[in-house]
């Protein structure tokens, strides 16, 4: 990828996302080598403006950065780092260095979705989603039904967690089914917006 590190003197600003969370991390910046440095080992490097060099961040407390994705924005000046930290990112101890908790939260089934689109290319041996995947799209659409059966006898005989359980269960096997029809969630809430009136 080329980019452009003459615009601010030799640094590149590199904004740091949860690629599970879709949480912002932190803010670091990169010279050519710190960025070549995160291509070669994987875990994010920054050029440290105030130690006056490079830094892979959590060198010292083990909270490494692991790359994910790079991707560069338009103006190839600015990198957007999708990363699985190791722990808290911040020096303060917190998840992230604006003070946010780097949750798990909704953005987690997209993760989990991109998960299954890749069991259903690779397959593996082993793999309860594998197997889905192997008995047809019949068997995907009867697991749905069954696990919605069991949803609503949770919900109007069961308890908080239990209910919790089986619609985790529902909505898993509805994305196993959805990616094996080649949707996404994502076509889900196009439909939905279509329909929704303030």
């Amino acid at each position: 990828m080329e980019l452009d590190f003459e615009k601010m003197g030799g640094l590149i600003p590199a904004i740091i996302q949860d690629n599970c969370t879709g949480k912002v991390l932190m803010l670091g910046f990169m010279n050519k080598e710190a960025y070549e440095k995160t291509l070669e080992i994987g875990k994010v490097t920054f050029f440290s403006r105030t130690k006056n060099r490079l830094w892979t961040k959590g060198e010292e407390s083990g909270n490494f950065l692991n790359v994910c994705s790079i991707t560069a924005d338009c103006d190839k000046d600015t990198l957007l780092i999708k990363a699985n930290p190791a722990g808290p990112v911040c020096h303060t101890g917190s998840d992230t260095c604006f003070d946010e908790k780097n949750e798990a939260d909704f953005y987690f089934i997209r993760y989990l979705q991109e998960f299954i689109e890749r069991r259903k290319v690779e397959m593996p041996d082993g793999s309860y989603t594998t197997s889905l995947f192997k008995k047809g799209v019949n068997r995907m659409a009867q697991k749905v039904g069954e696990e919605a059966v069991e949803t609503v006898i949770e919900a109007t005989n069961g308890t908080q967690d239990g209910f919790i359980y089986e619609a985790s269960d529902l909505i898993y096997h509805l994305l196993v089914l959805l990616v094996s029809k080649g949707l996404r969630m994502e076509d889900l809430a196009r439909e939905l917006k279509k329909r929704h009136k303030e």
